[in-house]
Order: C-alpha cells, then sequence, then structure tokens
C-alpha cells in the first residue's frame, strides 16, 4: 500500500484529506505541523509528501526540501490558499513538486494524487 505523510495545520482540512484519501485506498500519517512530520520522514519512507505550504514550526517548503533531502525520490504535493507566493524562483522548494490550489475538490486531489504515485 503506498504511504502518503500528509502536514496540515488545519484540523478540518486534514480529516478531509484524510478521510478521501484512505478512501482511495492510500495509507496515510497526518501531523498539523511541519517539524512533526520531518520527524517522522526521518523514521520512515513515504512515496508522497501532501503538505500545506503556510505552517507553524516549519512551513512546508522547508519541509519538502528538507524530506528530498533525506528521499530524493519522495514526490511532492503542496496544498494551498495562497499559490500564486508558493512557489517563486527563491523559495527553492523541489522542481517538479505539485501544487494544488484551495479550495479543491476531493476527487481532484485523489486524482492528481494518483497520478503523482503512478509516474
Amino acid at each position: 500500500m503506498l504511504k502518503i505523510l500528509l502536514a496540515e495545520d488545519d484540523n478540518d482540512m486534514r480529516r478531509f484529506l484524510v478521510k478521501a484519501l484512505q478512501n482511495a485506498g492510500y495509507s496515510v500519517v497526518s501531523f498539523d505541523n511541519g517539524r512533526s512530520a520531518y520527524d517522522r520522514l526521518r523514521e520512515e519512507p513515504f512515496e508522497l509528501l501532501l503538505t500545506d505550504i503556510v505552517m507553524p514550526e516549519m512551513d512546508g517548503i522547508e519541509l519538502a526540501r528538507k524530506a528530498t533531502e533525506l528521499d530524493p525520490d519522495i514526490k511532492v504535493m503542496f496544498i494551498t490558499g495562497f499559490a500564486a507566493v508558493a512557489l517563486n524562483a527563491d523559495s527553492q522548494a523541489p522542481k517538479d513538486a505539485k501544487i494544488l490550489s484551495k479550495p479543491f475538490h476531493l476527487r481532484d486531489l485523489v486524482n492528481e494524487v494518483g497520478k503523482m504515485l503512478a509516474a
């Protein structure tokens, strides 16, 4: 079973995302901040990091950068309400990261995750 690590500080959003991804057949571990998510990444591998960009303690871009240092093969998807500012050239986000802008349909998320993990 493919494993997804989710970092999202909005509790309702996190619950919706976990449920949608689990219903689609993925194993999901979720955290409400980047630092805890990063600590988990150091313990076990995941196929996909799904992260909000704006979070306390460690933002999603820093989390993604550290995640790809740990595991160059991990795929990264950002979920954000701030897509326009999200990935400027200076952000040092992983270059092949995908962005899904809020609000989005859960089925769109599941479809995008499926495409990324199939690639």
